[in-house]
Order: structure tokens, then sequence, then C-alpha cells
């Protein structure tokens, strides 16, 4: 095999390949870069067993072939090299000589014949959304799957087409974030439950452009992602999802409209008085005046005020400062509206046309003081 590419493309494509590169394997063909250049295109492939992504490489195939290659070294390799044209070539025994300008490394390789081709999936019904979009809906909701895998369902997120509507939910016990987007068609009903760790990986390669374009493809165990030169496979979680709507109330005692900006920054302020790992809860206050907001622990207290428009009841609540910030930080909106029900009722934060959905469990302040 011989092939000739530019540093920069080669460099593209190895660090999307390294988002599926296992790196915990008893099998250690699963730490390679396959690198296929046996057809009319050069291609990487990647496999870690629940992940997998072929990306198509630009350059000249000289001489065909296929070879293995350890992804860590071949990437630090490639990362190393001059801004240059990079020649690959593999000899009898699958030694791969990597030459650029006046560098050249010598590294084993391994056969193609042991290595997991991605599944082949039979790809209709999909539905096409902008990179954008994708990789918006992944941010506004990925902060709220568990980290632990004591419950392997939160730790994916559910896709949920039901006519011209995706809907994507993510929970870890404390918390749920809601996104919904409108699709260009209507589709069947279906339910699937996507690793995070996809998700992480996807939206890192995605270019983020409203022009591009990514199809999604769903089958009963993976989900497909095609866009640009690349394909990504993923295994689905199985198992039965939470049932989210029998937490969702449209019910209220008290409706906030608040600033977003001063909202997030006057809790931010009160996190200063927090220490990594520590439980104390913003206490906020709503009545008549206003939101005060308060804050007390060893290390000091802080009260603010903010200016609302309140409907309803006043209301004292206790939450957990991180999971407020972690909603707000998402939410593109300058104003945004609060919905509380009782001290020990979760509240929502969302919009009049519910395309995101932030609930928030309260915490019980009266023993955290």
């Amino acid at each position: 095999m011989k092939l000739i590419c530019a540093k920069n493309e080669l460099l593209k494509s190895v660090n999307i390949s390294l988002k599926a590169v296992s790196s915990k394997t008893t099998m250690p063909i699963l730490e390679c870069i396959l690198i296929d250049a046996s057809a009319t295109e050069i291609t990487f492939t990647s496999n870690d067993m629940e992940l997998g992504i072929e990306t198509k490489v630009k350059g000249i195939i000289e001489e065909k072939g296929i070879v293995a290659l350890d992804a860590k070294l071949f990437s630090d390799i490639i990362r190393k090299l001059p801004d240059s044209d990079v020649c690959i070539q593999t000899d009898t025994n699958l030694n791969t000589t990597i030459t650029c300008e006046k560098a050249k490394f010598t590294i084993p390789g391994k056969s193609g014949d042991d290595f997991a081709y991605l599944p082949v999936i039979e790809r209709s019904e999909g539905i096409e959304i902008s990179q954008f979009t994708l990789k918006e809906v992944i941010r506004q909701t990925i902060f709220s799957i568990a980290a632990n895998e004591n419950n392997k369902l939160m730790t994916g997120e559910l896709f949920e087409m039901k006519e011209n509507i995706l809907k994507v939910v993510s929970l870890d016990g404390h918390r749920i974030a809601i996104r919904k987007i409108e699709l260009k068609n209507n589709y069947p009903s279906r339910k699937v439950v996507v690793p995070g760790k996809t998700l992480n990986e996807i939206s890192k390669i995605l270019s983020g452009e409203v022009e591009d374009q990514v199809k999604i493809f769903f089958t009963d165990n993976h989900i497909v992602f095609e866009f640009d030169d690349t394909v990504v496979v993923s295994r689905l979680i199985e198992g039965e999802y939470f049932r989210i709507d029998q937490m969702l109330s449209s019910d209220y005692e008290t409706k906030v409209k608040i600033n977003k900006r001063e909202f997030l920054d006057c809790i931010d302020r009160a996190t200063l008085f927090v220490k990594e790992g520590d439980k104390k809860p913003i206490i906020i206050t709503i009545d008549d005046t206003g939101m005060q907001l308060n804050i007390n622990s060893q290390m000091g207290s802080m009260n603010e005020e903010i200016d609302i428009d309140k409907e309803g009841k006043d209301i004292m609540i206790g939450f957990n400062p991180k999971f407020l910030i972690d909603a707000l930080k998402v939410i593109d909106d300058e104003e945004i509206s609060i919905y509380l029900v009782n001290p020990k009722a979760p509240c929502f934060i969302k919009n009049e046309e519910e395309s995101y959905i932030y609930l928030i469990l309260p915490v019980n302040f009266n023993t955290a003081r």
C-alpha cells in the first residue's frame, strides 16, 4: 500500500477516528485505526464495539492495500509532522513507513482481517437536521445525564419521534432536560435511547454549521449518523425509558419572569461560598418586592435581590445552585419564565412553545442550613 495525503487532511481524519478507539480492551486490534485503500477511496475506521466511526480521507492511492496501525502512535506521529504532504507505505510484512519532508518513521502494522468492521445497517426512514441544530440540542441536554452506571438508561438520552417533532430528553434523578425540534416531514413514531458517550463524541466532530446537514437512521439496536465524509454507528441502550410525561405538570402556583443573565450571574456569585462537593443550597424567596437569593456557608454568606415579574403566590424554595447554573447556561433566551408549585415540588424553566423544558427538584434547606 502507498498513499499520499496532506498532513492537515490526515490529522482531521485521525482526530475523528480517535473518538471510537478503545482505551481499555483485551483485543489489541481495537486499539488500531484501520486504513483501507483497497478500492478507489481511502477510509479510516475505528470501532470499540459500542461506537464505530468510518471517515473518508482526501489523498492519492498509488498502491492499493489495507493496514491497521496503533491509533495513539499513528496520531502522535501525524500530529508532530511538518505541514506538508505525507507518504504512508507498507511492505509485505505490513511494516509501515511514514515520510514527510525529511522525517521518516517506521512502525509495525497489523492485518486488517481481524478488525471489527462497522455493522452493516439498513438505512431507511432517516431524518435530516442541520449539524448546528444537533450540536445545540446535545449541548442543551447532555449535562443532565447521570455520570455513574447504576442506571444504564440514565447515562443515555431519549430520542423520540412523533409526526414532525423530535424530542430529546435526559435526566439524572435530580433534574430533567427536554428539547423539541420541528422536522420538515412527518415520521413514524419511534423511541430510542442513545448513549451519552456517543452524543458527546458526535458533538465534537460536527461542524456546527447551519448549512451542513446530518442524516440520522434508527434500527432496533443501532443509531447511525451520516454527515460530511463520516459515518458514526452506535449501539443503543436497551430498556424502556422513564415515563417523563407523568413528571411534567402544567399546574403552577407561582410564575416568575426574570432576566436570564442577571439570574445566572447572581447564582454564580453565590457559588463563591460553596466548596466543591458541598451541598449548600441557594435559598430563593419570591414575593411582591422581587426575588431574594441567599446562601450561607462556613465561608460566609450572600444576599442579593433581583427584579422580577411575578404572578401568583409568595414562595421560599431551595435549590442546588449547580443545577440552576447548568440549565441557565444553555438557554439562549434573554428573558425566562420559571414555574413553581410549592417548596417540595420541582420547578420548571420553559418557554411558551415548550421547545425547551428544564425540570429541577428542590432541596430541603431546613436541615441543610
